[in-house]
């Protein structure tokens, strides 16, 4: 892939090819409607196809595939070395069609395509394969009960899985949901965000060529109030699993209490504080993860590190190193593989992250950045921010901005610190630098996020759990312990 220039990526954009309709019982379907949605890409605001708008009837197909599929048994009920082979399967074709996929990812949502090809589509393999490779060490239980009394506990698969996804991560985000819920035996109806369908899209017909039965996958594009909200209330739906916001996260909770009580399981939004204090070390360091941290993706991370507290003794040399790492992260096109940042996922987006610079510009001491641009003369793209002077009640500090904005608090003293870190209605992430050994581990104790990362930041793997607190949600993904969703327990008591 590094091999790859820029007219390299442009060559194989132009002989991409889009799968604009949904994938429902196996095979590619318009929406009965026959309505469609405009997909666009960013980057040049030009339409890449007319992708299918489904809504109620097309979501009943496909969740009634899923059902019939899941009956059958055929994926339900087969070895775990037949599930694990298949899957093994579908993470090589995503390896071998690395290519076609980072650029369905790029032109889609306007991320960098190198990021795309390096680190988003080789980790949804990667996450594939772990769970693959779960499959057969995941064991039931026998329960400590008397003579007489053989009491099994075994972990079943729930059913029909809708998995509702963002468009920030599109296939990394699909595949967090689909691999352990497939890893489980369930089926799944995945409904891509509407912005960025066409990788999840094609991670289906890839796993129908990796030998997955026909409904065990479908996916429904579509827009959230239509297509979203009928997945949401569907009573043949066991289980929604939602990465998004969480306005929408929570109504998915009153979708399921509406219907049939489906488990929700929610990874919603985030204001990730980023504490660094006067005595860490390498300041250049924490400098370059803080900089990664909110302009990775364009800001656009759910876990962003938005809200960096730097104690007041190394606060000026802090953002004076930031300012230098942020003007050298200007936005390019993203099939330029020198280009730093992509593009905002929409115009309509990027005038929201506006609206939120220009309030903080009445507030806060913009440092750089806090302009929109264009590349090429096209395209909603705008410059790595910083904000310093920031107080802890500001809208910039407190909202969600999902975007390359940062907001600068200085802090006197631990507890400062930690009061400013937890005062947020989410949870989701922190971050802290530090060479004391007692107060990494003393902190990360206090601070109310699901994960703490200490002398780097927003650190995940398969192996450990992603996952907030608070109105961040509290689904898990990840590790073994996101197969719990997908999964019951039951309980067989046998007297002999």
């Amino acid at each position: 892939m590094s091999e790859l220039s820029h007219k390299d990526w442009i060559g194989k954009a132009s002989a991409i090819r889009f799968r604009d309709k949904a994938f429902i019982d196996g095979k590619f379907v318009a929406a009965r409607s026959g309505r469609t949605f405009a997909s666009v890409n960013p980057a040049t605001g030009e339409t890449l196809a007319e992708v299918a708008s489904c809504g109620e009837e097309d979501i009943d197909l496909a969740v009634s595939s899923a059902r019939r599929a899941f009956q059958s048994g055929a994926w339900s009920r087969a070895k775990p070395a037949h599930r694990k082979e298949v899957l093994l399967r579908l993470a090589q074709l995503l390896r071998e069609n690395l290519h076609e996929l980072a650029l369905l990812e790029s032109l889609d949502m306007g991320k960098l395509v190198k990021d795309a090809a390096t680190i988003d589509v080789p980790g949804s393999a990667a996450i594939f394969q772990w769970y693959a490779e779960a499959i057969d060490k995941v064991y039931d239980e026998v329960a400590p009960t008397g003579s007489g009394d053989l009491v099994l506990v075994r972990r079943e698969p729930l059913g029909v899985i809708g998995a509702v996804v963002p468009w920030n991560f599109p296939l990394d985000m699909a595949t967090w949901k689909c691999a352990p819920a497939l890893a489980a035996g369930n089926s799944v109806v995945l409904k891509p965000a509407e912005q960025s369908p066409f990788s999840a899209l094609r991670l289906a017909e890839l796993a129908m060529e990796a030998g997955l039965p026909a409904g065990v996958l479908n996916v429904v594009p579509g827009l959230g109030e239509t297509a979203g909200q009928a997945l949401g209330r569907h009573m043949e739906v066991d289980c929604l699993a939602f990465t998004g916001s969480t306005a929408v996260g929570k109504l998915f909770l009153q979708y399921s209490g509406q219907s049939n009580m489906k488990q929700v399981w929610l990874e919603t939004g985030g204001k990730s504080p980023n504490l660094v204090f006067a005595d860490c070390g390498n300041l250049d360091a924490a400098a370059d993860m803080a900089a990664f941290g909110i302009f990775f993706n364009q800001g656009e991370v759910c876990s962003a590190n938005s809200r960096l507290l730097v104690q007041r003794s190394v606060k000026d040399a802090m953002v004076e190193k930031l300012v230098q790492r942020a003007a050298a992260t200007q936005p390019g096109d993203p099939l330029d593989p020198a280009s730093k940042m992509g593009a905002m996922v929409d115009a309509r987006h990027a005038a929201n992250v506006m609206r939120f610079v220009e309030a903080g510009k009445k507030t806060a001491r913009l440092v750089t950045g806090g302009e929109q641009v264009t590349v090429n003369g096209r395209g909603s793209f705008i410059q790595p921010t910083i904000f310093d002077e920031v107080s802890p009640s500001d809208i910039i500090a407190r909202d969600e901005i999902f975007g390359p904005v940062l907001s600068v608090i200085a802090f006197d003293d631990e507890e400062e610190a930690i009061s400013i870190a937890n005062d947020s209605v989410y949870g989701l992430a922190a971050s802290l630098w530090t060479d004391s050994l007692s107060r990494a581990h003393r902190i990360a104790e206090r601070l109310h996020a699901g994960t703490v990362s200490v002398n780097t930041v927003d650190a995940l793997s398969p192996m450990t759990p992603f996952g907030g607190f608070k109105q961040s949600g509290f689904g898990r993904d990840l590790s073994l312990h996101s197969l719990d969703k997908y999964t019951a327990l039951k309980t067989t008591w046998i007297k002999y």
